[in-house]
């Protein structure tokens, strides 16, 4: 050894080639080994021996190819100090290009066997491996088996035999590091890529970041989207098989994981980071990475949607980003709709892959220190909520009430919003602050447009975590200081979401009562209400001590998260002198505008009821109210003085007081109190006595002046409110509008009246007799006011506002309709007598019905109260359906000619309006509603069959009486009542799982009615078949159906070649001259539907082969079997086109139909051209034979429907129409009644053009198609005349002789002045 480095040290090569030439290899290798494990000097010998290695020579040559072949394996071996291995490796690296070409093919071959058996552990040798690759592929040719090949092509092959060998997991890493130095043609690329993809799963999960690493450092040579698609694939299907085993688990009651959970959690944290370093540094990456999101929606996963919000982060791509996100959410909840309203879409793709799942899934995942992600996530969480959040109705009032279920995707994706923005505020502690902030800004700051989803996020807020706000109550009392300045309801939603606080925090309800003080002298009447319901919100919820506790009290929003009581000691004491001071700032409301005592007195009895206590107080302060407005001498009639109730102001009048609600407060605080006080007397009736003075002097004054209101009011005339018929009613001047003030609080005062005497009559008949003397006032009021008010505008049978409550009301049906007990009978009969009082007790709770639907309240006490008002809806449900079943409307129409809607119609649209309430506001209470109707003995609480099965004994008690209605001869058919018995059906169906037998029985019963049915009622048929639609598309497909029904409606307008006899076909006999127009429109919204769902399944096969050919995977369908979706559309297209030929044959009336049909057949042809696109693109793509079925459809396309199509359009243009079989008579006054106006009709709308452009663009791709597929598609095509310039002979020859008759009359005149004239009519 020492030899050899003296000798190279000297210039002398000659001598140190002779003398190497004497060592043997043995001697040589051997000389390595000594010098490389005692690390001397090895550095210089092995430069030495290639120093006396002539590269040129061939013993030189093997010399040095001998040094290689043993040094590379020297340093894999792990026996050299690491510094020695990367010195030799060094210099191997600086000589490999004087190798020859067979010498490197050797080594790389060497280097590639290694790989092979596994013995490149320690990857140390491999940083010569690209080296030797580098100066292989410049080698101008090689041997090669018995030939030979260019040094590129055995690279090639090379790469490509270490591909498809086995690796060792261990050196996955080092190669894929490796290849980075090595030069590779796109091709080679791929082969790698797929590779080190394919070993992922062979891997140590903590070896996959440092691979990761490593691939997009390889990624930067091309390959990208491979690699990314790569990467998430691998997370993607770890996380799903984390779901499997975690499912198992549960079912098993085992652990069962083959990775730790926050272990795989954290690495795919890791792989996130280095993706998005990466792509901060290569924008390629990042726009390949966008690019194949956005191509496929449906591939996305919980991974994927982690990696897009920290790229988010990056500022260039956040709008991107966020914009593909809301499409993707949006775009998933449509497809989830359109997927669960049709059978045949769900049996066609089973699964469906929910965005919103996943992205809950990520806030839950980002737990596992993904704080990258989070900042996106909140983000995205607003972003949604304020794309999809509420919008503001015309002239900026909100439309919506809060809806209790989201429905449309445009809701559900706000409350996706909302549920990210509430986990992520729950599980991390850095992004709350931003979460509040951004939450009460946007309530202080959107005054313009709703904010129900912000107030119902900030309340599940103050829920979930009511110790974590305290911590940020400034943020909150920041916000109290624009409370003057919000719009009423969201000073109410604020309020009541931060009640619980107030009890914990004594600073927050300070500062709140600050404010609430301020705004009392708003200048602002908003901001004066908004104090009013702060001041009664807190009295409401600050308990003064010895309250009784009433059981109804529990209100919606309870404080039970927050079980501390701070200020216990002092706690009620200080309540009751908080409350009285609160009390006190309240009578000041008593002197302003009606609209702020109006809440006031709304708000009184809620206060009295969670704080008896405060009852002498509130009682007092009503007392000397109502004191003003009464009259106390007792032989003066009217008993109320109604000049104080209004104001006037120039020359407008306006409500001052509303009396009216100023005594039904009076009246149900004094009911509350006093059912209160008996309820206390029978437990402890010695200790009340000493206690109740005060209470008793108030009680007795206002049962006084009760009873002396009733006495009066009974005996005033309308004379004595200067109200009768004479009177002026009309609100364009102020006479009447005092008038219409002054009726209002009359009726009233009459309404609270009749409660409280019905109340305390005890049922005695003298005292009924009484209250319907009072009724009887109160309808001769109401009648004035409608005949009055109804001369402005048609005949209404709506009644004012009722001020009765809704357990009143719910009482008084109850006993008018199903009390039996016989002490009552006589009394009850005074008020079953009066059909009036009995329609006007139905009618008001179908008013509060109707109020609970739109709004989800109601007025007067317990209206707000969804117990309550659920409750209410029960019992009134059972008596409506009572009346309804019990009494038949047939016997009570009998005599009667009245214009107004029966009694059992009144009813029945007071049921139908409780369904669709219920469905609304408390949708998942439906069955509850229909078990308290009494049809089940026993009280069980309803499983889930039973559910199914009372809902249908309902619906078949509807079908029987609709059943009833239609055996009936047409003659005796109500439509108003059988359109109202639809309209229930309808909603009830909807309960019904479309997999449960009674589904099937309610299909088959409709389709049965349909058939058998054949009123000539256009809306009844119209609800009839909107139900049967809308129950046979969750059953199968409509398209035989709309067939059938299509055939009916030609046979039954006729042709429109008045010549041709349609063959009598007769499926539906709902279907008549009548009713077709009306059902030909239904047709038509169904064709479109069908539409849709064929447009959905192209665009998902569409976006399915653009998949499979970016991706390598070939298409595996073979010429012989269909794809069962391609199949699937073409069989709907077909049967559809058949439909549509029956339609464009039929005789139709001009106007909405003609152009309806014309606007589905151009979608129709759109639909059609979207299909020949998407064959041309597998054409392109697979070379694969055209399906045979698709062939038929294009012919029954061409030579069916096209033909049909155009002489249609000169059909509807010629405007020449009339029934098949319709005497002359009929067909010319109908002619003449209708051709101008449609005439003119058609010319101005579109339809037409459009439809001849969607069929030339057809034709045109069907061209481009029967190209690339060689088959002649267009030999079914006829060509079309209707661009054409078309002369009618007939119609020519009649003109010209009608022109020559009128120049023979005009002879004697000028020609040229009656020429003239003419000729600019006919351009015309």
């Amino acid at each position: 050894m020492d030899k050899i480095i003296a000798l190279s040290d000297g210039d002398n090569t000659a001598e140190l080639q002779k003398y190497l030439c004497t060592l043997t290899n043995d001697q040589l290798t051997t000389v390595i080994n000594n010098g490389a494990l005692k690390s001397k000097k090895v550095g210089a010998m092995i430069k030495g021996i290639f120093k006396g290695s002539a590269p040129d020579s061939p013993e030189g040559s093997n010399r040095r190819l001998l040094v290689y072949q043993h040094c590379i394996p020297l340093c894999e071996s792990g026996d050299l100090q690491a510094e020695v291995a990367a010195d030799i490796i060094g210099l191997l690296m600086l000589e490999t290009h004087t190798l020859s070409g067979t010498s490197l093919a050797k080594l790389a071959s060497l280097f590639v066997e290694a790989i092979k058996v596994g013995k490149m552990g320690s990857g140390k040798s491999l940083e010569l491996f690209p080296t030797v690759l580098t100066a292989l592929s410049a080698c101008e040719a090689l041997s090669y088996g018995k030939g030979e090949l260019s040094g590129g092509e055995y690279k090639k092959q090379l790469i490509n035999s270490l591909c498809s060998s086995r690796w060792d997991p261990q050196c996955v890493i080092h190669l894929t590091t490796m290849f980075r130095d090595v030069p590779l043609s796109s091709e080679e690329l791929q082969f790698v890529v797929e590779k080190v993809l394919r070993m992922f799963t062979k891997l140590d999960l903590q070896e996959i970041p440092p691979l990761v690493y490593q691939l997009l450092l390889l990624s930067a040579k091309g390959c990208k989207k491979q690699v990314l698609d790569g990467i998430i694939c691998y997370f993607k299907e770890k996380d799903v098989c984390q779901d499997e085993e975690q499912k198992l688990g549960e079912s098993l009651d085992l652990e069962v994981q083959s990775i730790p959970l926050d272990q795989l959690r954290h690495v795919e944290g890791t792989a996130i980071l280095h993706i998005v370093f990466a792509i901060r540094l290569d924008h390629e990456l990042g726009r390949e990475f966008l690019k194949s999101v956005k191509t496929s929606y449906g591939d996305l996963c919980s991974f994927s949607v982690a990696l897009l919000l920290s790229v988010a982060r990056i500022q260039r791509y956040e709008e991107q980003v966020f914009d593909l996100l809301k499409g993707a959410i949006i775009k998933s909840f449509k497809d989830e709709q359109l997927q669960q309203g049709s059978k045949f879409l769900r049996d066609l793709l089973p699964g469906h892959c929910s965005v919103a799942q996943m992205i809950l899934d990520t806030v839950k995942n980002s737990v596992f220190g993904w704080d990258h992600v989070t900042q996106g996530l909140v983000q995205l969480g607003f972003f949604l909520m304020d794309a999809f959040g509420p919008k503001p109705g015309p002239f900026g009032k909100t439309t919506e009430g809060t809806v209790s279920v989201a429905r449309t995707p445009n809701q559900q994706a706000c409350k996706l919003g909302g549920q990210v923005l509430l986990q992520g505020f729950k599980v991390h502690e850095p992004i709350r602050g931003e979460i509040l902030d951004q939450v009460l800004n946007r309530l202080v700051t959107k005054t313009a447009s709703p904010v129900n989803n912000y107030l119902d996020l900030f309340s599940d807020i103050v829920v979930s975590a009511p110790m974590i706000l305290l911590e940020s109550s400034s943020k909150v009392t920041e916000t109290f200081d624009h409370l003057s300045y919000l719009p009423l309801t969201t000073v109410q939603g604020l309020l009541k979401a931060i009640q619980p606080l107030l009890k914990v925090s004594m600073s927050l309800k300070d500062a709140l009562i600050l404010v609430l003080r301020k705004a009392m002298f708003s200048s602002q009447l908003d901001g004066r209400k908004s104090a009013v319901s702060g001041f009664l919100l807190l009295l409401k919820n600050f308990k003064v001590l010895g309250s009784l506790a009433s059981s109804q009290c529990s209100q919606a929003v309870s404080s039970s998260q927050i079980q501390v009581d701070v200020h216990a000691g002092y706690n009620s004491a200080a309540n009751e002198a908080f409350c009285l001071e609160i009390l006190s700032s309240l009578r000041r409301c008593l002197g302003q505008q009606a609209d702020v005592r109006l809440m006031l007195y709304e708000g009184f009895y809620d206060v009295l009821r969670r704080n008896s206590q405060l009852g002498s107080s509130v009682m007092q302060t009503l007392l000397s109210q109502l004191r003003r407005y009464y009259e106390p001498e007792q032989d003066l009639l009217p008993p109320v003085k109604l000049e104080p109730c209004i104001t006037a102001l120039g020359d407008q009048v306006y409500l001052q007081e509303p009396l009216a609600h100023l005594l039904s407060c009076t009246v149900h605080c004094l009911l509350w109190l006093q059912n209160m006080r008996q309820s206390a007397n029978a437990d402890e009736e010695e200790e009340e006595e000493e206690e109740d003075e005060g209470g008793e002097g108030y009680q007795c004054e206002l049962q006084a002046v009760l009873e002396s209101m009733t006495r009066r009011m009974i005996k005033c005339e309308l004379e004595d409110f200067e109200l009768d018929k004479s009177a002026e009613f009309s609100t364009a001047n102020s006479v009447g509008v005092k008038n219409n003030i002054y009726a209002v609080l009359v009726m009233g005062v009459y309404e609270i009246l009749m409660e409280y005497n019905f109340i305390k009559a005890n049922y005695s008949k003298g005292r009924f007799e009484e209250l319907l003397e009072m009724f009887n006032r109160y309808h001769k009021l109401a009648e004035i006011l409608k005949e009055k008010s109804g001369k402005a505008r048609g005949l209404s049978n709506k009644i004012p506002r009722s001020l009765l409550s809704l357990g009143f009301i719910s009482t008084l049906l109850t006993v008018l309709f199903r009390d039996s007990t016989q002490s009552r009978e006589e009394a009850l009969s005074v008020l079953r007598s009066s059909g009036e009082f009995v329609r006007y007790a139905v009618n008001v709770a179908v008013q509060k019905i109707q109020q609970l639907e739109e709004t989800g309240h109601t007025d007067g006490p317990d209206g707000q109260n969804t117990d309550r008002t659920f409750r209410f809806l029960c019992d009134t449900t059972s008596v409506l359906l009572w009346r309804y079943t019990n009494v038949p409307s047939g016997v009570e129409d009998a005599g009667k000619k009245e214009k107004r809607s029966s009694l059992s119609l009144v009813c029945l649209e007071g049921l139908l309006r409780i369904f669709t309430a219920c469905q609304q506001r408390y949708a998942d209470r439906m069955a509850q509603l229909l078990s308290s109707m009494e049809i089940s003995e026993d009280d069980a609480e309803p499983d889930e069959g039973n559910v199914t099965e009372m809902n249908f004994f309902y619906i078949r008690q509807f079908q029987r009486a609709l059943f009833t209605q239609l055996s009936g001869g047409e003659e005796e058919f109500n439509s108003k009542e059988a359109q109202l018995l639809v309209s229930i059906l309808c909603v009830l169906s909807r309960q019904l799982k479309p997999s449960s037998q009674q589904f099937v029985q309610m299909i088959t019963w409709t389709v049965k009615i349909c058939k058998e049915t054949s009123f000539e009622d256009s809306a009844f048929s119209k609800g009839l078949l909107s139900l049967l639609f809308n129950l046979h598309v969750l059953y199968k497909s409509p398209v035989s159906l709309l067939l059938e029904l299509c055939q009916d409606i030609h046979s039954q307008l006729g042709d429109i070649d008045e010549n041709v006899e349609v063959e009598k076909q007769c499926h539906f006999a709902i279907i008549n001259m009548k009713t077709a127009p009306a059902g030909a429109l239904l047709v038509l919204s169904q064709v479109d539907r069908v539409l849709d769902e064929v447009d959905w399944l192209i665009a998902r096969k569409k976006s399915q082969t653009s998949s499979d050919k970016s991706g390598s995977g070939e298409a595996t369908q073979t010429a012989g079997q269909q794809d069962p979706m391609e199949k699937a559309v073409t069989l709907q297209l077909g049967t559809l086109l058949t439909a549509l030929n029956e339609l464009v044959q039929t005789a139709l009336l001009p106007g909405p139909c003609t152009i309806t049909l014309l606007r589905a057949l151009s979608r129709t042809y759109t639909t059609l051209t979207t299909l020949v696109k998407y064959y041309i693109q597998v054409c392109a793509s697979q070379h694969a034979a055209l399906p045979a079925r698709f062939e038929k459809l294009v012919k029954l396309s061409g030579s069916h429907l096209t033909p049909q199509c155009y002489s249609f359009i000169t059909y509807a243009q010629n405007g020449e129409f009339g029934g098949g079989g319709a005497d002359d008579k009929k067909k010319k006054k109908r002619n003449e009644v209708n051709s101008a106006p449609s005439a003119k009709l058609l010319r101005e709308t579109k339809a037409i053009p459009n439809v001849i452009f969607s069929i030339e663009q057809y034709e045109k791709f069907l061209i481009t198609l029967s190209k690339k597929s060689k088959v002649n598609l267009m030999q079914y095509m006829k060509l079309s005349t209707s661009r054409d310039f078309r002369i009618n002979s007939a119609t020519l020859d009649a003109a010209l002789q009608e022109q020559d008759a009128s120049q023979e009359t005009n002879a004697s005149q000028e020609a040229e002045e009656t020429q003239e004239p003419r000729q600019k009519k006919r351009k015309q």
